[in-house]
């Protein structure tokens, strides 16, 4: 097809990146197709560092974590260059066109889907493909890497059972998801925790407190507590929702001086959240009188050996991703849908966060089984 291909990979790393970079590679090649990857997501594009993607660059990358390609946080109309911010979207366009690029293929979550976006606005040729550990993003059933950190962190959660039991104590385990709380469930159902706390169910103190009483009532002096790291209290919820809502007004109403102070008002909100795991558990030692104890999993929950389901799912999507490409299609999200895939178009995917809902099977599931979540 003599076709032109891009890839590059942005946001945090992700099992299953490199399966995603193989897949695509392997099809373009096997397609009559030439593929380009760009080092360190959007600012290898902007300075035009790039990798050749041979067979001999591909083989042997399916079970390795991290990405080959490199990983930034750097936004095209945002980009730090010396000690400024600046608007690079005019270089990478001109870099895109420079390599002759038919398509880029921007891996990432939900942050590089709306760069990705901004660029196909810009008349780009852009597809995406969706990866976080959160499995936040919008108009796909999963993101690959979520399964991975899913299997990590209750492994974890098993192993610290039997502390928890040997030292009669409160163990606060600490899960990423700032906004999603799927890993923290997912994990914290497998694992069997007695209570699990995520981002979309404000938690009550006292309920919390009256599960584990209830376990130490049974002779059971000991429990699990598995927390989204942004999983809040009621009023710190209703707080945080409202200096949203004021951010929110103060930029409809074009008022620099009151979002600027909303802002502030975030950033120190966020400062103050960053602490609430161990907060969380000075308070339960002090309300039910067992020790308690943080165990904070970090990043140690997305790195290493992808499991099988995130190799087959990246897999399955870099390689439709290809044929999408062959077909003409452009400017969508490839989407896992069931065991297929649909191209979703990016309009649809940007400014969206798939959250838990509270009627969710899995909510539904730990509640009949009596675990606490915290409401």
């Amino acid at each position: 097809m003599n076709k032109n291909i891009g890839i590059l990979t942005a946001g945090g790393d992700s099992p299953g990146l490199n399966a995603a970079i193989r897949a695509i590679g392997k099809s373009a090649l096997s397609s009559g197709m030439h593929v380009i990857g760009f080092r360190d997501g959007f600012r290898g594009l902007m300075e035009n560092r790039t990798l050749r993607l041979g067979l001999e660059t591909l083989s042997s990358i399916l079970t390795r974590g991290g990405t080959i390609l490199g990983t930034s946080r750097d936004k095209p109309h945002k980009m730090p260059v010396g000690s400024e911010i600046m608007d690079m979207t005019q270089v990478i366009c001109d870099n895109y066109r420079h390599h002759n690029l038919d398509a880029l293929i921007c891996i990432g979550g939900g942050g590089t889907q709306k760069n990705a976006y901004r660029l196909a606005q810009k008349g780009l040729n852009i597809l995406t493909l969706p990866k976080t550990i959160d499995n936040d993003v919008a108009m796909t059933d999963v993101t690959f890497g979520f399964h991975t950190a899913m299997e990590i962190a209750t492994e974890a959660i098993d192993r610290l059972h039997s502390t928890a039991h040997s030292h009669h104590r409160i163990i606060v385990v600490e899960i990423m998801g700032h906004n999603a709380g799927w890993l923290a469930l997912g994990a914290g159902m497998a694992g069997g925790a007695d209570v699990i706390l995520i981002p979309e169910i404000p938690y009550d103190l006292e309920a919390i407190t009256n599960a584990i009483r209830k376990r130490k009532q049974r002779g059971t002096n000991f429990s699990i507590v598995a927390v989204a790291e942004g999983a809040l209290c009621l009023a710190e919820y209703q707080r945080y929702v409202g200096l949203k809502q004021a951010k929110s007004e103060a930029k409809e109403k074009e008022d620099g001086k009151a979002l600027k102070k909303a802002e502030e008002a975030l950033l120190e909100f966020a400062a103050h959240r960053s602490t609430n795991t161990l907060r969380l558990s000075q308070e339960l030692e002090k309300m039910t009188g067992l020790e308690s104890r943080v165990t904070i999993l970090g990043y140690y929950q997305r790195g290493g050996t992808p499991s099988a389901a995130d190799r087959m799912l990246a897999t399955r999507l870099g390689s439709a991703c290809v044929d999408y490409i062959a077909q003409g299609i452009g400017g969508v999200m490839i989407a896992a849908d069931r065991d297929g895939t649909r191209a979703v178009p990016l309009a649809e995917v940007v400014g969206k966060k798939k959250l838990v809902p509270q009627d969710h099977p899995w909510v539904l599931a730990a509640r009949k089984v009596g675990t606490c979540m915290g409401d």
